[in-house]
């Protein structure tokens, strides 16, 4: 029931339209790729699921196809029309809307997975955003450039483990579950994408009984101002006398080496 590469072209041809550079659009043409991820994303008849940039829709119709309800989000008001098109016949409800910005109230109408083919530049945030503000939206499979789905999952020494790690981590588990090459997107993009799972924690990681989340994001963001450095140097302006010796850590270590559990202590130990 999935686009073909030729059906999508065509059907972008019939609308006179070209995907847009400037909401980094790469559509997928490949039904194996789109059934993939609709299994990656283990939903099926019961679960409600909202696809974020459903774009033409090949992705939306192999979540039809699990036997979900599915509604999708679409910004590009050009995209609209071809879209409803292809899904409403499905019973998909298109909901035009930027998600950074939209209001979810009506669009969500219990737990809710969230599937979505993610441009680079609106990944990190959307994530964030969601897990921040959206408490129905208990997990997430989002495909996503590879090196933003390594820094979404990366824990502490890995390459990729930062700050947004940590605010992943604080609210959710995250895993990278597959990787995606170039090939089965129109146009073709120069990068592979990962696809990661997201699944919301009942509690948030860190008790705020122990410690306040502004405070232990702010310890945070300011080591990783300076990442290579030591914690004695990177955290120079922030801490006060002791504060590494009543949370037991060393001040020699660098950000990247310290778990989410370690920030936090350093946190309350100020």
């Amino acid at each position: 029931m999935t686009h073909t590469r030729a059906q999508l072209v065509a059907l972008l041809d019939a609308h006179g339209l070209t995907p847009s550079r400037a909401l980094g659009q790469n559509f997928v043409v490949d039904a194996n790729t789109v059934r993939r991820i609709a299994r990656l994303a283990e939903v099926g008849p019961g679960d409600e699921v909202l696809e974020i940039g459903a774009g033409l829709g090949s992705l939306t119709l192999a979540l039809v196809e699990t036997g979900a309800r599915v509604s999708a989000m679409e910004v590009d008001r050009y995209l609209l029309a071809p879209l409803a098109a292809v899904v409403e016949p499905h019973g998909v409800v298109v909901h035009h809307a930027d998600a950074l910005h939209a209001d979810y109230g009506p669009i969500l109408r219990g737990p809710t997975v969230v599937v979505a083919n993610l441009p680079y530049n609106v990944a990190t945030p959307l994530v964030l955003h969601l897990l921040e503000t959206q408490p129905l939206i208990t997990r997430m499979l989002v495909m996503v450039q590879r090196e933003v789905g390594e820094r979404f999952a990366a824990g502490a020494g890995d390459e990729a483990y930062g700050a947004v790690s940590l605010r992943v981590q604080y609210f959710a588990d995250a895993t990278v579950v597959g990787k995606v090459g170039p090939n089965v997107f129109v146009p073709k993009p120069k990068v592979d994408s990962a696809l990661v799972k997201i699944v919301r924690r009942e509690t948030v990681r860190v008790d705020p009984a122990l410690v306040a989340e502004d405070e232990l994001f702010t310890v945070i963001r300011t080591a990783f101002g300076q990442r290579r450095k030591m914690l004695r140097r990177s955290l120079h302006d922030w801490v006060s006398e002791g504060v590494f010796e009543r949370a037991d850590v060393a001040e020699t270590r660098r950000p990247e080496e310290l778990t989410l559990e370690e920030f936090a202590r350093l946190a309350a130990a100020k």
